[in-house]
């Protein structure tokens, strides 16, 4: 009996352990220590058994070999994977293994000790406590260290790096923070993880939306969030299955969705063949069934109508205008080439009465370049958009509840399709008669005109008694006194007539010779630049100064023209845009860009300039890739050529021009890399043996600016020739002067060049170029006299017509006194004060603009 009990005792005892044993090992199987290994045939498994991790094939009879996550408890024919470590290098062999290294790094090698993969690529955290991985019930594999008990914050995770298949819980989109991406790759074929054509991503080069693409170019494309749905994604709706979101915030921008019941299984892939599927399992059927497909007819291909066309698949043929458009090509047209789109039948002018046109029930256009904001109401938005001539068209971001938010497109709207119902609504930009409002629309074309031209009448005549009494007034007390006047007759797009004084203090000798009774310049409708350019399309965009922005045009001749817009919030106004008309279309130089001729409709104002290819100087030397195309011959060229354009203006030309913002970003590359100076809106001209002037407007750019002119207002020749200085010394060294601040003496570009030229070291500079090959004498003396024409005083400064000699002579040259500006800097404070100048301009014809002091 006591035996009996005993051996009871003892198998139960027996049995406990065995049972924590077993339960021990339960908790652990989803667990992978660092130096801990799994190989062929070997798994972890997450809590609930959902998912496993580990080594597995393709098909029985392949020999690659790869280390994935898939679902285990879904007991199919063939294996679900859902994510793949080292899809682009299988293995050949089954005798590799999967460890987590102390650095809390997954590494997979082969059968030779070889590393194939490691997740440490993909990882930039540094690890402080002993590392372990866990394959989550969500399917995510994540590493963590012992110390984080919360493991909110892992070392890496399975999660960021999708393969094919968006998982309930996963992120598609962008950290804006960190600038981090998730997105997915669909497999080559059915048998080869290795990635293929197709991706999807989160365009967020404007409003985000989703796109897949097909190598660089857009396949498909559901469009914007609209606060309840992707706007081309009508399939997508609330459902007992899955919740779905889009978060868009300052730190953020991301797709996900999750799970609303534990008893469903459901994924979103893309396939193979670029068609982006959501599968749900249906486990009466043991497969995975189809629950929606984002591509579902050809109306949902990208772009398939073109331009201001919109595809509904009802129709036959499925391509059709906007209302208030027509085909650009009707030929391509009736053989169904919709490429080329559509145009509109009246062409917009920026003028009175232009309003919106409300298109309901569609997909909207390509979000690409557009712009946003979250906060604005519909009128709010429809007031930013009609203010900017650019706008196209806007609507709201969020259509949800009473709807919000402004989103605005500018230039053509592309990739549009029609539906029955629950479409999104699209306010596309009108002339006054293309709008429909009983008759309004013809009664403010035949006002605007009249009241225009008698107001400009009016006008004229008013300047005319008015400058002609002043002149008489003038002369009366300062005989060489020519008062300068700019008379301007138009009526709709035509110019009728236009005259001009003579600007400045001459000599009586001067100003009979210099009047200028009108100006050769061809004067441009506006209906034809807004041909040329593509309705100021922002892919014809230049760039942008203080003036307003830029843009490329071609005219119906083929002639490449540059056209300079006054913006409406610019600084700057009529009396620099008249500036620049009077003084270069009188300049003609080959050192000089032409102005070929003007525009000037209701507020528009707009300068048409010959196109310059290779654009600023400032993309070259300032961009490490570009600097590269400017060897040091042609850097000595362009040096050259901008003195000899400058003693042209200063005294060459029929007045003496003190340009006042000369600046690398002022200076045009042709296609011949020529240089060609620009940007006349703040230029002065002086007459007879004037020397230098006086101003409380100080305008110009600081880094540039002489310290006479930053300082006190006076301004000469001198004043252009430190800025020569500053930009000679800039294109030798390939750095910006203001924004530089060396790492030892915290001196400026221009204290640095001093410092080096007074111990000898001036070949130090071009060190840090990118070009090989140099001419150590040009060097030298492009230097010695860049340091010449940055002096502080303006009178040892020499002219320009001594800076092309020095340059092209081998004569000694003076010694250079201590230059302007010439300053230690602090380090701390460097990056606040570098931010007007120190960074080269994004635009090609920028001006920069300062308050006197």
């Amino acid at each position: 009996m006591v035996c009996t009990r005993i051996t009871k005792v003892l198998f139960a005892l027996h049995v406990v352990v065995l049972c924590s044993l077993v339960i021990t090992c339960t908790n652990s199987v989803n667990t992978l220590f660092t130096n801990q290994s799994i190989k062929h045939g070997e798994t972890i498994v997450s809590p609930k058994e959902t998912f496993e991790l580990g080594f597995f094939t393709t098909t029985r009879n392949s020999t690659n070999y790869y280390v994935g996550i898939w679902y285990k408890k879904i007991s199919n024919k063939t294996r679900t994977v859902v994510w793949v470590a080292n899809r682009n290098t299988p293995l050949t062999d089954n005798s590799s293994k999967l460890t987590l290294t102390v650095h809390g790094a997954l590494t997979i090698q082969d059968a030779m000790n070889n590393e194939v993969w490691s997740s440490e690529n993909s990882s930039t955290r540094s690890v402080r406590n002993r590392p372990f991985g866990q394959l989550l019930e969500t399917g995510n594999f994540i590493i963590n260290e012992e110390a984080d008990i919360k493991q909110e914050n892992p070392i890496w995770q399975s999660f960021d790096y999708i393969t094919d298949t968006l998982l309930p819980g996963m992120k598609h989109g962008w950290n804006l923070v960190t600038g981090f991406e998730r997105h997915y790759t669909a497999w080559k074929s059915s048998e080869d993880p290795a990635a293929g054509e197709f991706s999807c991503w989160l365009d967020k080069k404007g409003y985000p939306q989703t796109i897949v693409t097909n190598g660089a170019g857009v396949k498909f494309r559901a469009g914007p969030w609209n606060g309840v749905r992707f706007s081309g994604v009508q399939v997508l709706k609330t459902n007992k299955i899955f919740s779905f979101e889009f978060v868009i915030n300052q730190k953020e921008v991301y797709y996900q969705y999750n799970l609303l019941t534990d008893s469903a299984y459901t994924r979103l892939v893309l396939q193979p063949s670029g068609n982006l599927e959501r599968l749900i399992w249906i486990d009466s059927k043991q497969e995975w069934n189809i629950f929606w497909a984002l591509e579902k007819d050809h109306c949902d291909h990208y772009n398939v109508c073109g331009p201001f066309g919109s595809c509904d698949i009802n129709n036959n043929p499925v391509c059709d205008c906007l209302k208030g458009f027509e085909p650009t090509s009707p030929e391509q047209w009736r053989v169904n080439d919709w490429s080329l789109g559509c145009r509109r039948m009246t062409p917009l002018n920026c003028g009175l009465g232009e309003g919106f046109k409300k298109y309901s029930n569609l997909k909207l256009p390509d979000t690409h370049g557009s712009w946003y904001n979250q906060s604005m109401t519909t009128d709010e938005c429809e007031r930013m958009c009609k203010s900017n001539c650019s706008c196209t068209a806007y609507t709201n971001s969020n259509i949800s509840g009473p709807g919000s938010g402004c989103l605005l497109w500018f230039g053509d709207l592309i990739d549009i399709r029609s539906f029955d119902e629950n479409g999104d609504s699209l306010y596309i930009r009108f002339p006054s008669s293309e709008l429909e409002s009983s008759g309004a629309g013809r009664r403010v074309r035949v006002i605007v005109p009249i009241a225009s031209a008698v107001l400009f009448l009016l006008v004229t005549l008013y300047l005319l008694y008015w400058s002609k009494r002043t002149r008489q007034k003038q002369e009366a007390t300062h005989p060489f006194f020519h008062f300068n006047v700019l008379v301007i007759l138009f009526n709709e797009d035509k110019i009728l007539s236009i005259s001009a004084g003579t600007n400045g203090n001459e000599s009586g000798h001067d100003r009979e010779n210099n009047n200028v009774k009108d100006l050769e310049l061809l004067l441009f409708g506006l209906p034809t630049l807004i041909k040329a350019t593509n309705n100021f399309s922002v892919t014809n965009k230049l760039g942008e100064g203080g003036f307003g922005p830029v843009y490329k045009g071609v005219l119906e001749d083929g002639q490449e023209i540059a056209v300079k817009r006054l913006a409406k919030a610019s600084n700057q106004g009529l009396p620099e845009f008249k500036n620049e008309v009077m003084l270069i279309s009188k300049l003609q130089h080959r050192n000089l860009v032409k102005l070929l001729g003007w525009c000037i409709k209701g507020d528009e104002k707009m300068l048409i300039y010959e196109y310059m290819p290779n654009k600023g100087l400032d993309t070259f030397i300032f961009d490490n890739n570009q600097s590269k195309l400017l060897d040091w011959s042609a850097r000595y060229r362009i040096i050259n050529g901008i003195a000899r354009g400058l003693l042209y203006l200063h005294q060459d030309s029929r007045l003496r021009i003190i340009h006042r913002d000369l600046k690398v970003s002022n200076i045009l590359l042709d296609a011949d890399m020529n240089p060609k100076i620009s940007d006349f809106g703040m230029a002065r001209s002086f007459g007879g043996n004037q020397n230098e002037a006086n101003t409380t407007r100080v305008v110009g750019t600081y880094g540039y600016m002489s310290p006479e002119y930053a300082g006190n207002g006076i301004f000469s020749i001198k004043s252009d020739v430190y800025s020569f200085g500053v930009l000679m010394l800039e294109l030798v060294c390939g750095e910006k002067n203001r924004g530089f601040v060396h790492k030892e003496h915290s001196n400026s570009l221009i204290g640095h060049v001093w410092v080096l030229h007074k111990e000898g070291r001036s070949l130090e500079l071009v060190a840090m170029c990118s070009y090989e090959s140099i001419n150590a004498s040009q060097v030298l003396r492009s230097i010695h006299v860049g340091l010449l024409c940055v002096q502080r005083r303006p009178e040892d400064r020499p002219p320009m017509t001594s800076v092309i000699m020095m340059l092209g002579s081998e004569n000694p040259l003076p010694s250079p006194q201590k230059p302007g500006f010439f300053i230690e800097t602090d380090i701390e404070d460097t990056t606040h004060s570098s931010s007007s100048c120190g960074t080269s301009s994004t635009n090609e014809l920028s001006i920069t603009m300062l308050d006197g002091r």
